[in-house]
């Protein structure tokens, strides 16, 4: 049984209620809902822990789908799920097959910025200051460009910025 038939609260059963009105009465294909199927069971699946679920339904998910602007959020989430699990070089590749399907995702921007600030600190620890310094500059980039996109978003990577002196601009937009 689908993860998505066998929901026990109120907000899964209503979503899912609602995600199958929408997915009869939208004009799509077959394998696009198919497709959404799996995906709408890896993000049940990835908000209960279950990440292994969760990565099988995404697999299958970019199987069946083929709308670039849809496929990067299902790589968005599989980039969430290495990043949670500790393997940050996974994540990375896949926030950039996100990004480079979809370069308006600002959550992806920052999530490669927060791993690159980490390798920054990971290597400021272990006194190599040259690597440090060049992993805090490419994420000063990617926070640029996230904040470029989502202005009001990001207040701590701002302040980051300025007090880094990686920015002089008060405002982002």
């Amino acid at each position: 049984m689908p993860r998505s038939q066998r929901n026990d609260n109120f907000i899964d059963k209503t979503f899912t209620v609602m995600a199958d009105i929408l997915l009869k009465v939208l004009p799509t294909n077959r394998q696009s809902k198919a497709a959404f199927a799996y995906y709408r069971d890896g993000m049940s699946a990835q908000g209960d822990g279950e990440y292994a679920e969760a990565l099988e339904n995404y697999e299958e998910a970019l199987k069946l789908e083929q709308d670039p602007y849809d496929r990067s959020f299902i790589l968005y989430n599989v980039g969430l799920i290495h990043a949670s699990n500790g393997d940050h070089n996974k994540a990375l590749d896949y926030y950039h097959q996100a990004l480079d399907l979809n370069p308006r995702m600002p959550q992806a921007l920052n999530n490669v910025a927060v791993i690159l600030h980490y390798l920054g600190t990971q290597s400021e620890e272990a006194e190599d200051l040259e690597t440090a310094e060049q992993y805090y500059d490419k994420a000063a980039e990617y926070w640029k460009r996230a904040i470029q996109q989502a202005p009001n978003n990001y207040i701590e990577a701002q302040n980051w910025l300025k007090t880094t002196g990686r920015s002089t601009a008060d405002v982002f937009f």
